[in-house]
């Protein structure tokens, strides 16, 4: 299978300038190509990535106005255009359901302040000693953080809005073998804690308020300054750094704890959170965007690939997970969010909410696991009452 391996990278101010050139001419053809397929009436066919190829890199570098497109490599050029008609492609397979997952977007013009990147083949790069040779731009100096496991097919590199430079490849690994220490465990994701586990541990969430704080009032003043003006290309940069940290602390987080659980458990099950719903909520939507809770997701599910006997289950968002006791299996109803602790007068349990969650997330995910009704793995109780007894703000 595919992975990649990425790596921060320091080129010269020479090849900074180099790599801005190559940048900018991949994101004209991107645009170029993207305004003629735009411009072709409705009902006739597509040029193909040859014929795009042709149009917007071979001969536009015989025009006065695209002249300089022959002084960057034609390798991530190419990749551009190849790129683009990937994009088209998800886009209708999305709208035809051929695709799963989020609807894609019909593919939109590039811009110079966004995300920069481009990428090269074999044909375009080499890798000599410790230094990455890229074509028409030399031998980058390269952090290896770790080893790559075998030979790359492609290598995209990349500048993100904070100004700083990684390189991206794509590699074959082979599964490994780890030996479990558990046969699975439930994850209850939430804000304030970020995951509590089956097993009654809680992840807290590294406070970043500081940063946040720091990002609003640079954004005010961004507001005030000046289009155009150094100070306010100055403020931009800044906010983008500090941005580029907190994203980096909330990653960082989600890598420790993903890597964690799926190393020691040979089951996950999470919950098929409605994220968009949720952050309809103007009180906890910021909350809920930087908890990253479909990235803590899709990094198990990729890191489960990557270690043998591993599998993630995603259970039912309607699975009453908060409004069941864990240990008598009797519903008690929908619950405020200020209630952290229940009191079930039916066997005398006191729940922790998250832990209680957890462990019902659990329940229903070895119950789908096994092809079993989740009240053969949960016993069922009479019709008693139960009493909230705890309240703690969120």
């Amino acid at each position: 299978m595919k992975s990649r391996y990425q790596y921060r990278i320091y080129p010269t101010p020479g090849q900074q300038t180099e790599l801005a050139k190559l940048f900018g001419c991949c994101r004209v053809v991107w645009n170029d190509a993207l305004a003629l397929i735009k411009a072709i009436p409705h009902g006739e066919k597509w040029p193909s990535n040859a014929e795009l190829q042709r149009l917007v890199i071979t001969q536009a570098k015989q025009d006065p106005s695209r002249s300089w497109l022959s002084g960057v490599s034609v390798v991530p050029l190419q990749q551009s255009v190849t790129n683009l008609g990937t994009a088209f492609k998800n886009f209708f397979e999305s709208r035809s359901g051929k695709r799963k997952g989020a609807k894609a977007g019909f593919p939109r013009f590039k811009k110079k302040l966004n995300r920069q990147s481009a990428r090269f083949t074999q044909r375009g790069f080499s890798i000599k000693g410790e230094k990455v040779y890229l074509a028409k731009i030399g031998k980058v100096k390269t952090k290896w953080s770790r080893p790559l496991p075998s030979e790359p097919s492609s290598v995209t590199v990349i500048k993100d809005c904070s100004g700083r430079y990684f390189f991206s490849f794509v590699v074959e690994v082979e599964p490994v073998t780890v030996e479990p220490k558990n046969q699975g465990v439930g994850v209850d994701l939430g804000i304030e804690t970020l995951a509590t586990l089956s097993t009654g541990e809680k992840v807290k969430v590294r406070d970043t308020r500081a940063l946040d704080r720091k990002i609003r009032k640079g954004k005010r003043k961004l507001a005030r300054a000046t289009k155009g003006s150094r100070r306010r290309e100055s403020l931009r940069m800044a906010i983008a750094r500090t941005e580029a940290k907190q994203w980096d602390i909330r990653k960082d987080t989600n890598q420790k704890l993903t890597s964690r659980l799926v190393r020691e458990n040979s089951v996950v099950v999470l919950e098929d959170l409605n994220v968009a719903g949720m952050v309809k909520n103007r009180c906890l939507a910021r909350a809920i965007s930087r908890a990253g809770w479909r990235d803590i997701r899709t990094m198990c599910e990729a890191k489960a690939t990557l270690i043998q006997n591993r599998e993630v289950r995603v259970i039912s968002r309607w699975e009453p997970t908060s409004q069941v006791c864990s240990c008598c299996g009797y519903r008690w109803g929908k619950l405020d969010l200020s209630v952290r602790s229940v009191l079930c007068l039916n066997c005398g349990a006191e729940q922790d909410r998250d832990v209680n969650a957890s462990v019902n997330i659990m329940a229903a995910g070895l119950a789908d696991l096994n092809g079993q009704a989740l009240s053969s793995v949960r016993p069922q109780s009479g019709a008693v009452a139960c009493l909230s007894t705890h309240q703690e703000s969120t």
